[in-house]
């Protein structure tokens, strides 16, 4: 029985005799020998090489490190090593075993000498529990083996799991405070005093929209559209918006607090990787000198460069869909299609936020090509896996961060605020005019653009996700088939051995990289992102992020467990690098929805105008609304005459000389008024305010819920106080 239990399975093609493939193949087969490998070969369409390594490398590695595998250090030592240390030392071994040529695996797969190096999916019991219980769509509701992931899949990918079971039950609160903010939003859907304003404004006439031969408007024309804007905007998101940066700060702290816990009951939490990694190294090689640690400061400035350099290029397409809204906006008003005419700006927001996912695919795509990061390694040179792991999960994240949000950046903090005013408008190109924003506000834009690219990313994307993965595992499966052929004398036995089915089977199986899990977490984060950031202009989000995850545990569940090969399961003590970027996009949540309500948001002009200008400040009306007028007030009057010379007037308005704009400047030279600089200095007081509180608040409760329980911290204590107490 033993001897089926082969701990990894290399991949090759026939090569002829004599060939240079065939020769480099046999010379790495015979290194691994030489350490006392045992190999199997077996011949189908492709040769199949199982390996297993012999039993006093694990020895060695009980002996080397204090480590939770460790038991009595006798002979029969080797009999507790589980599944997956064996796989993790094996594939380390094998990655790392030099031929005479001076190769590594890694150089022989590239020259195709061998295809496929991968540890086998077995039938076990274990392997059953988690296909019964984890890999399927029927236990949508139900509690994830994590101890059996563990075992299985080693500590990095349960911890995973561990991180996004937690997030997604935290997700329910976020998810129910965020349907209460929509629904008191709903409540007040018809009756708030702003939107009854735009619906009653039948007299109040809007400047055109377009230059030529665009109509002047009525504001009552956007009365459904105000009524949205204001079931987004109200006091309700300002509470709402304190409330998820408070949840950021509650999520990660007690996540610590579980990581504590999982990583004390697996014994690794003292785990050090380094000490991991150097035990490996002498293993493989007793001669074998650690690579020291290297820094170069002209390096890290050519990375650097890099780096903005890439940024530069994604703002670059941050702008060309600005550029595409307002030439869209000015098509369609032009348009002789009444549909495009009427909602030309929501069209346009609605095909530009299209749009903008699709540069999320293309750059998704381009960064998963690797590109220009396949450079960095070489510029860095990190010492460890690790590190190098590290390096690339910060600046991989700040490209995707900024392929997401770049073009919401715009909405949220410039759309309609650098556009210029009727008769001196900004034009790109001397020519399109930028957009402007609706009177009742911008944020519907950002909320219109956060709903579409969310609700794309989580049907299209991930049924794409799930859907390749299985078409590619359908496709091989036919294309590597082997052929039945005619049987001679002697190789019926070959032809019956167990081991064939299995390999073929995982042969079969999609392919998996060392980056795999890394995308899972990139994915999470990014919705992450989406769920904290600009939450204040999205309230549904953390609800639709729910959904998601739901769905998204058991869909990842089943690619590993059915669609792709065994990953080589790694050790770890918590998420790594990822709690670090969890915690800082935790600050930018912060500061991202203080800059929602005090720019994007009419929140402050409203309570500036109630306090200072409304009817209340000037008499006691305690049975007025103290918004009543707002509308008007924000709105500024224009000459006709100050048009631009190129500027078409439709005949019928030629001989009115006054129209109206959303904005506070004077009716006579167009400079700003007071109001306006009272509202700048509001905004930014609110901002300031806003933030302070909201980051002493995130201190407080970082400071309130302890990262370690004092469970795990007197177990640690009691354990150290025993081994002293031997060791005495």
């Amino acid at each position: 029985q033993n001897e089926d239990k082969w701990d990894f399975v290399l991949v090759s093609d026939i090569h002829e005799m004599g060939s240079e493939k065939e020769i480099k193949r046999k010379k790495f087969l015979d290194e691994l020998s030489k350490k006392g490998f045992t190999i199997k070969k077996i011949e189908d369409t492709k040769l199949f090489y199982g390996v297993r390594a012999p039993q006093h490398i694990f020895w060695k590695y009980q002996c080397l490190l204090t480590n939770p595998d460790s038991r009595q250090q006798n002979s029969s030592a080797q009999q507790d090593v589980p599944v997956t240390t064996r796989i993790r030392v094996v594939h380390f071994i094998l990655q790392n075993t030099v031929t005479s040529d001076l190769e590594k695996l890694h150089d022989l797969m590239k020259k195709k000498v061998f295809e496929a190096a991968f540890p086998l999916h077995k039938k076990e019991e274990i392997t059953g529990i988690l296909k019964k219980k984890w890999a399927r769509w029927r236990v949508l509701f139900k509690e994830q083996p994590i101890e059996e992931i563990r075992c299985y899949f080693g500590e990095k990918v349960a911890l995973y799991f561990a991180w996004l079971g937690w997030y997604t039950y935290l997700l329910i609160f976020a998810a129910l405070a965020g349907l209460a903010t929509v629904a008191a939003g709903a409540i007040v859907f018809s009756s708030s005093q702003v939107s009854k304003e735009i619906c009653d404004a039948n007299n109040t006439i809007m400047c055109p929209l377009c230059d030529q031969n665009c109509s002047f408007w009525v504001l009552s024309d956007t009365c459904t559209y105000a009524k949205v804007t204001h079931m987004i905007d109200n006091e309700a998101t300002v509470v709402f918006a304190i409330f998820m940066a408070i949840w950021a700060t509650v999520f990660l702290e007690l996540w610590k607090r579980e990581r504590a816990t999982v990583a004390t009951s697996w014994d690794v939490y003292g785990w050090d990787e380094e000490e991991e990694e150097l035990a490996l190294q002498l293993i493989n090689n007793p001669q074998h000198e650690p690579r020291r640690y290297q820094h170069s400061y002209f390096r890290s400035t050519i990375v650097l460069i890099l780096a903005v350099l890439m940024i530069m290029v994604l703002i670059g397409i941050a702008h060309a869909l600005v550029i595409y809204r307002a030439v869209a906006v000015a098509l369609f008003t032009q348009s002789e299609v009444n549909l495009l005419s009427k909602h030309a700006d929501t069209i346009a927001v609605m095909t530009g936020a299209v749009l903008h996912y699709l540069t999320i695919i293309i750059m998704t795509k381009v960064r998963s090509h690797q590109g220009p990061w396949a450079l960095l390694p070489f510029l860095e040179k990190p010492r460890t896996f690790s590190q190098r792991e590290n390096n690339f999960t910060v600046k991989i994240f700040i490209f995707q961060f900024f392929t997401n949000f770049s073009s919401l950046i715009y909405i949220a903090f410039f759309l309609g605020r650098i556009n210029g005013h009727p008769g001196h408008y900004v034009r790109i190109a001397g020519h399109w005019r930028l957009e402007e924003c609706h009177p009742s506000g911008c944020i519907t834009d950002l909320f219109i653009q956060m709903a579409v690219i969310m609700l794309l990313k989580q049907t299209i994307s991930n049924i794409m996700e799930y859907l390749i993965p299985w078409i590619s595992h359908q496709l091989r499966k036919k294309k590597k088939r082997p052929k039945k052929r005619s049987m001679m004398l002697g190789e019926e036995e070959e032809a019956e051995d167990p081991c064939k089915k299995q390999w073929l089977k995982n042969y079969e199986l999609n392919e998996v990289n060392v980056f795999s899990l890394f995308n899972e977490y990139l994915e999470m984060v990014i919705q992450y992102s989406f769920t904290t950031i600009f939450v204040a202009a999205f309230p549904l989000a953390p609800l639709l992020a729910l959904i998601n995850n739901v769905i998204e545990i058991h869909m990842d569940a089943i690619k590993m467990m059915r669609l792709r090969r065994r990953m080589v399961p790694r050790k770890a003590k918590d998420i790594g690098i990822w709690l670090q970027v969890l915690e800082a996009i935790g600050t930018l949540a912060v500061i991202g929805n203080g800059l929602v309500i005090a720019i994007t948001s009419d929140f402050i002009p409203v309570q500036v105008y109630k306090y200072m200008y409304s009817p209340c400040t000037r008499q006691n009306h305690t049975s007025m609304d103290c918004s009543t007028g707002y509308i008007n007030n924000s709105l500024s009057v224009f000459h006709i005459r100050d048009f631009e010379p190129h500027t078409k007037v439709l005949p019928e308005f030629n001989g009115v000389r006054i129209k109206e704009y959303r904005d506070y400047r004077n009716a006579d030279d167009y400079t700003y008024t007071i109001q306006f600089w009272h509202i700048f200095a509001a905004r930014l007081a609110f901002l300031i305010l806003f933030e302070h509180v909201a980051l002493c608040v995130k201190l407080i409760a970082a400071w309130y819920i302890p990262d370690v329980p004092q469970k795990v911290k007197n177990q640690i204590l009691r354990e150290k106080h025993i081994n002293l107490c031997k060791e005495l």
